[in-house]
């Protein structure tokens, strides 16, 4: 016996949520990601296989662009609550090759947090991290990933919102990386690709850590070795004192670092020796260190022993301090004369007019 009730004309029918779903998933996207996982699951639960839907329809019935749909999936892939489903072979040359699968969230929720403990240890290592809103707020009371948090708002110029933060805790325990390389992804971002989307600084991350670069330091010398200009940007504010400046370098002082190698032919480690030259002075700048580089440029000295050289005749040419000279000068009131009268006369002549003017009187 087959049990069934005949649908009605106009669909006022219920689509289940999960309150899994409102409670952890929701907050972590944004508002067209959540309309798009709603109404796919909505389809997921109709009955009607009549409706041949697919990710245009979906589309046009949210009034997004087809990007947004694919970056919808996306999104909830990488949360690992839907799974992309390859189509059969004689659909393979349609123009969406997927489709999606709902994963059931209670029973997710069970597996992750009441596996036996004799699973495989193998098996619970590669269990990924998921953030929650609890995590974000003691995230919050340690001062470092409180200071990373203010330096990438600095850098992208807005406030990240709860979502954003929760991806980026959980890219510390994915990578194991500290936040000083995070906020280096986002200023890359910035300064070299002009971009200041979360997800945009998450691939950056994800390309370093494939090529296991896992501190700044590691980062630093990759840069440099690759020719990166946005290495030797960052390396001379680290000489400077300045590597947590927010914004980076001006559009200004990078024209002057460019200089440095493609109008001076500097190598790194000559304008990097320049750099330690800050420490002489209270203020150091991008154009103090020019200036040291131009004299260079100009005086043909190309190599550190050149530098070297230079810096021993100096020290040799460098004159013994003198006696200092009385600097009191002497008073001078309205009897004083520059030249005095007895000036023409020597010591004979002026003992004769003495005598002189005695026999007189």
């Amino acid at each position: 016996m087959i049990f069934f009730k005949s649908p009605t004309k106009i669909d006022l029918g219920d689509t289940p949520i999960e309150n899994i779903f409102i409670d952890v998933y929701m907050p972590m996207a944004n508002g067209t990601y959540v309309k798009v996982y709603l109404l796919g699951y909505k389809y997921a639960c109709d009955r009607d296989t009549s409706n041949k839907i697919d990710h245009k329809s979906l589309a046009k019935n949210l009034n997004i662009p087809l990007s947004d749909v694919y970056a919808a999936w996306d999104f909830w892939e990488s949360k690992k609550i839907i799974k992309k489903v390859p189509l059969s072979e004689e659909d393979q040359d349609s123009e969406y090759n997927y489709s999606i699968e709902f994963l059931n969230l209670k029973q997710l929720y069970i597996d992750n947090n009441f596996r036996p403990n004799h699973a495989p240890k193998e098996e619970k290592e590669n269990i990924d991290y998921s953030c929650s809103t609890k995590d974000i707020i003691e995230a919050n009371h340690i001062p470092q990933i409180r200071e990373m948090f203010n330096e990438i708002n600095k850098i992208i110029m807005r406030s990240l919102v709860p979502n954003e933060k929760m991806q980026i805790l959980e890219w510390l325990q994915k990578y194991n990386i500290d936040p000083p390389l995070i906020i280096k992804a986002f200023s890359y971002c910035w300064h070299k690709k002009k971009k200041r989307s979360v997800q945009y600084a998450g691939g950056i991350l994800r390309n370093w850590y494939d090529k296991g670069l896992t501190s700044v330091d590691e980062l630093q010398e990759y840069l440099l070795k690759q020719g990166e200009r946005y290495g030797l940007y960052d390396r001379v504010f680290k000489a400077m004192g300045f590597s947590n400046r927010p914004g980076g370098p001006s559009e200004a002082e990078k024209a002057k670092m460019d200089a440095w190698v493609d109008e001076f032919k500097f190598s790194h480690d000559m304008i990097l020796k320049a750099c330690e030259n800050c420490s002489k002075t209270s203020n150091p700048n991008i154009n103090y260190i020019h200036s040291i580089l131009e004299r260079w440029y100009k005086n043909n000295i190309t190599s550190l022993e050149d530098v070297e050289k230079e810096s021993n005749l100096a020290a040799i040419k460098k004159p013994t301090n003198p006696q200092p000279k009385s600097t009191v000068p002497q008073a001078k009131t309205k009897f004083h004369l520059a030249n005095s009268r007895g000036d023409k006369y020597s010591a004979e002549e002026l003992e004769k007019l003495v005598l002189n003017n005695q026999k007189k009187k």
